[in-house]
C-alpha cells in the first residue's frame, strides 16, 4: 500500500485525413504509424498510449467519429486507460503552409473555412460550438514549456 506511484498517464491521438490540396496529409502517416513505433521504440514510464484515430477533414463530418472516439476513451473500452484518471488528448491538425510543428495556446469559436472541407462545408463565421457562445469566445491553453 502507497507504493503504487502516480497514477498512469493515458494520451489518445487524433490526426487529419487527407484535405484541399493536400492529398497526403503528414498528420494521417503519424497517427497511423505512432502505435507501432512506440511498441518499437517504448514510452516512458507512467504514459499509455491509448487509441490513434484519423479523422475525416470535416468540420461538420468530423463529429460522429469525434464523438465515438472520446465516448470509447472516457467509457474505459480500451482496457488500458481503464484504469488512469488523468487523460491527454493531443490532436494534430492541418496547415499546408507550416515548416513546423506548433503548439496553439488559443482556439477561437469560430469556423471560417477558406476552401470547403471534405465534405462540402464551407462555414463563414460560425459559432463552433453554439453554446460556449459567439464567435469571439476564446480558450486558452495553460500548457507551457520551459
Amino acid at each position: 500500500m502507497g507504493s503504487e506511484g502516480p497514477p498512469a498517464v493515458t494520451i489518445h491521438v487524433t490526426g487529419f485525413k487527407k484535405f484541399h490540396g493536400v492529398s497526403d496529409n503528414p498528420t494521417e502517416t503519424i497517427v497511423s504509424n505512432l502505435q507501432e513505433y512506440m511498441k518499437k521504440n517504448g514510452l516512458p514510464k507512467g504514459l499509455i498510449l491509448g487509441s490513434c484515430n484519423i479523422l475525416e477533414t470535416a468540420g461538420q463530418g468530423a463529429l460522429v467519429p469525434l464523438y465515438q472516439t472520446l465516448q470509447s476513451a472516457i467509457s474505459g473500452k480500451d482496457s488500458e486507460s481503464s484504469n488512469s484518471k488523468r487523460i491527454i488528448w493531443v490532436h494534430f491538425g492541418v496547415n499546408s503552409g507550416a515548416t513546423r510543428f506548433a503548439v496553439e495556446h488559443q482556439a477561437v469559436n469560430e469556423a471560417t473555412f477558406r476552401c470547403p472541407d471534405e465534405m462540402g462545408w464551407k462555414p463563414q463565421k460560425v459559432p463552433i460550438i453554439p453554446a460556449d457562445g459567439g464567435i469571439s469566445q476564446t480558450r486558452e491553453c495553460l500548457l507551457t514549456f520551459g
